[in-house]
């Protein structure tokens, strides 16, 4: 027993390291495409950024404000979506309006509620208010460069492009209580765990096909020809679905090297712990066959449980010292390198733990199908979401 479970751990080490290679090599590719890649500067198509709101967080409105501060060669317009004017946001709202005139923003109030999703609701009937063809969709808390909109827009100037999507990074709180070691997990999850796995899905499948919820431009017209928002009422993963649509429908879905921020709450254990669990569990219903093969990644693990099933060989060391190599270079290159994240350099020292916990909720995504939502307990099936009672 014990010669199998070393030989069991080996393998699935060696298949993990296989994995950071080819992390790096996706790393490379993405680099190497935008190096090479010759865009339109110049073209700049009007577009509507739709931003569904609910309630308030301490970085939304430097979130807000980045958005209105782009140098943008196209006509845009900002429209924000709550389902009630009592939302604490709605006061924010107002407060940018004051503070950029010039800039074209309206709300809307969503009264109906078309799905489960609340914020797929919204964004139907935020859609129905849109003056552009253009659409671009994010989450009221990301926050972006001046040049944002010029660089993902640019890139419909090829017709083939159907969707285009950022890589984003979690930024944790500057420093102080808020500033949990849950929080901090969360965020070297994203820059080292999450954005490699899309890099290396972008290199094996000769490009991506879903959506990542920091970006999601599009236009009227393709949504139209995939079923349209309505047909996302019920999902949780809403970003990866209308992403895999409009690539099913021939499309191209374009990964840009625009880089936004997201803001990583001052989580404790249970936050972070039901956050990672939907997370996981929703991209467990979304890439099924995939995501059975994701726990062959977390090769740090692994290559520890092998020096202890192995007894602390010397060769189990000498194995564990190429993983960490592969882990650390896969970290810098996709976190430093791609992403710009320096949160990654300081607290570099907590990948172990890290990956130790994205194993462990690998695993613990299959024990069952319910997950947590906005405080809320649903269940999922096949990506639905369905309020349990």
């Amino acid at each position: 027993m014990a010669i199998a479970i070393e030989a069991i751990t080996t393998l699935l080490t060696l298949a993990g390291l296989v994995y950071l290679l080819l992390a790096l090599m996706g790393c490379r590719d993405f680099a190497h495409y935008w190096q090479q890649k010759q865009v339109d500067a110049g073209f700049a198509p009007d577009v509507t950024i739709l931003k569904p709101v609910k309630g308030v967080d301490q970085r939304m409105y430097a979130g807000l404000v980045s958005h209105c501060k782009q140098e943008y060669a196209g006509n845009f317009e900002i429209v924000f979506g709550v389902s009630s004017r009592d939302d604490p946001a709605v006061g924010e709202i107002e407060r940018l309006r004051a503070e950029f005139p010039e800039c074209a923003i309206r709300l809307v109030e969503c009264r109906e509620r078309l799905g489960t999703s609340g914020k797929v609701s919204n964004l139907v009937q935020m859609l129905r208010e849109a003056k552009y063809e253009h659409v671009l969709i994010n989450d009221s808390d990301i926050r972006v460069s001046p040049r944002y909109l010029t660089r993902v827009m640019q890139c419909f100037a090829d017709a083939t492009v159907g969707m285009v999507t950022a890589p984003y990074i979690g930024r944790t709180a500057d420093g102080g209580a808020a500033m949990t070691v849950w929080s901090r997990l969360e965020a070297l999850g994203i820059s080292t765990d999450f954005l490699p796995g899309v890099l290396t899905a972008r290199r094996l499948e000769g490009g991506i096909r879903f959506g990542l919820g920091s970006t999601l431009a599009t236009s009227k017209g393709v949504l139209a020809k995939t079923g349209g928002l309505e047909a996302l009422t019920e999902y949780l993963a809403d970003d990866y679905e209308m992403g895999a649509r409009i690539a099913e429908a021939g499309y191209r879905v374009e990964l840009s090297n625009e880089v936004v921020e997201t803001t990583v709450p001052e989580y404790h254990f249970r936050g972070f712990r039901e956050h990672q669990l939907r997370w996981a569990r929703s991209t467990r219903d979304s890439r099924k066959l995939g995501y059975v093969g994701l726990g062959i990644t977390y090769a740090l693990p692994w290559a520890i449980m092998t020096c202890i099933a192995s007894g602390f060989a010397l060769w189990s060391f000498s194995l564990l010292s190429v993983v960490m190599l592969a882990r650390v270079a896969v970290a810098l290159s996709v976190g430093v390198g791609v992403l710009g994240d320096a949160q990654v350099l300081r607290d570099l020292w907590l990948l172990p733990l890290r990956d130790f916990f994205g194993l462990w909720f690998w695993a613990w995504s299959f024990a069952g199908d319910t997950v947590v939502w906005r405080g809320e307990l649903f269940s999922l099936k096949d990506g639905r979401i369905t309020p349990v009672a």
